[in-house]
């Protein structure tokens, strides 16, 4: 009897651990970091279609996105897909294009990081970014649905910054928060 009285202590105190362990999991998936896969060539060279990424999802919770992140966010037009883009311009900014050379505030924005046969011959006038909106490009610029085709994204939309790309794990990269640079 004592033996009986025993193993079902352990089983509660079992239940109580995984009890605990399961509202935790949901608190940090929730709240704190989400795993993505990349879906297409948007974000080429960057990022490679079906690569694995860790999502920082509280980051926007302390502090605003800032130009250079890149973000998995919401599609505006259809919010049940998500989309993963970087922020060239935030609220109050001036953006436009010459010659597929992205202006910001004026200044040309120094993308080296997008090779020649990945850029957009864009010409587009420069708009400003509204309150509470950010403007954001793939990487591969003639494969990238994004902010040319569906305006400036809506903060609220914007679900965290990608941190890390875990997988293919020859390619694991963290991303940390940065500003492109202007020339």
């Amino acid at each position: 009897m004592e033996r009986v009285k025993r193993i079902g202590g352990d089983l509660i105190v079992w239940f109580r651990t995984l009890a605990s362990a399961a509202v935790y999991a949901t608190l940090i998936v929730t709240f704190g970091f989400q795993v993505a896969r990349v879906e297409g060539r948007s974000m080429e060279p960057t990022l490679h279609d079906q690569d694995r990424l860790v999502v920082n999802k509280f980051a926007y919770q302390v502090h605003d996105p800032d130009v250079g992140d890149v973000v998995m966010m919401r599609h505006p037009n259809t919010p049940e897909q998500t989309l993963v883009k970087r922020i060239v311009a935030a609220p109050g900014d001036t953006i436009g294009f010459q010659e597929g050379v992205v202006v910001r505030n004026g200044v040309a924005v120094d993308d080296e990081f997008v090779p020649a046969e990945y850029r957009s011959p864009d010409d587009r006038a420069a708009i400003v970014v509204p309150e509470g909106f950010y403007f954001v490009l793939g990487d591969h610029r003639i494969a990238s649905s994004d902010s040319r085709s569906f305006g400036p994204v809506p903060k609220k939309y914007i679900l965290g910054r990608v941190q890390l790309r875990w997988w293919p794990i020859p390619a694991a990269r963290v991303f940390a928060p940065q500003a492109i640079p202007t020339s």
